[in-house]
């Protein structure tokens, strides 16, 4: 029996949704896998959805908007390429990356909207079925999905990922600018410590653990570990649990 993915797309409503009403009325032919839900801007599609989505079993997601320069709420879309940028960062980190997409698809382009639809379908039987679907979901997966959730929860990253256009095209307070690589590879330091932290975080949450307990479970060196661990206690999300011998052990602290 041949899988048959279930796909979510988000679609701006005055391009990629009228894009789809175009395909529709001029019968062009795309697979019928794709489940839509309309957004008045692209630039509304907040990262959560995407993961959500994927968490309660989802095979792909992807979402589509007007062309860079055409958004109806003139850059609306400029600010959803630079969310979704970091979510695909985010997703390569735990090998989903190829479950989502971020496609621009105009008014005009009904065949382009069918195109779309039918590539990403292909890539998506290409993954396979989801794995969080099935009655044995991949729960180290989902563990690092939810870290995922709460890295890209953050305020601070969050902060950093909107005022890049701003610092890298027109300057800060000071009219100082900061080349795009440098500002991108500042996010990803960003992501990739969050990321870590988050992972610490909900190992701690389900039971009291120990540097070298948290290094085995997670395959990270002891030191990282530990700098990670006092980031933690500085921000009062972890404290001491208590002392084996001469090992300090940790536990998450409850909201």
């Amino acid at each position: 029996m041949s899988f048959e993915p279930n796909i979510l797309g988000f679609l701006c409503n005055w391009c990629s949704y009228a894009g789809a009403d175009l395909a529709g009325v001029s019968r062009v032919q795309y697979p019928p896998n794709i489940r839509v839900i309309r957004v008045m801007c692209s630039g509304r599609v907040d990262p959560i959805f995407v993961i959500e989505a994927l968490a309660i079993g989802l095979d792909g997601v992807i979402v589509m908007g007007c062309h860079l320069g055409d958004c109806h709420y003139i850059d609306g879309n400029y600010e959803e390429k630079m969310k979704l940028d970091l979510l695909s960062k985010a997703l390569q980190l735990i090998g989903l990356s190829g479950r989502f997409r971020l496609e621009w698809v105009s008014a005009s382009e009904g065949v382009r909207f069918g195109q779309v639809v039918s590539e990403f379908t292909k890539q998506i039987k290409n993954e396979g079925p989801s794995p969080f679907s099935g009655s044995k979901p991949n729960q180290k997966l989902k563990e690092d999905l939810e870290a995922i959730k709460r890295t890209l929860s953050d305020n601070r990253l969050r902060t950093l990922v909107g005022r890049e256009r701003t610092i890298t095209e027109f300057g800060n307070i000071y009219e100082e600018t900061i080349e795009l690589e440098e500002y991108e590879k500042k996010i990803g330091d960003a992501l990739n410590s969050e990321f870590l932290r988050n992972k610490i975080l909900i190992k701690l949450e389900k039971e009291p653990l120990s540097v070298k307990d948290l290094s085995k479970s997670l395959s990270i060196e002891s030191s990282l570990i530990l700098e990670h661990i006092v980031s933690l206690k500085a921000r009062n999300l972890i404290d001491f649990n208590r002392i084996d011998g001469i090992t300090p052990y940790y536990h998450a602290l409850k909201e």
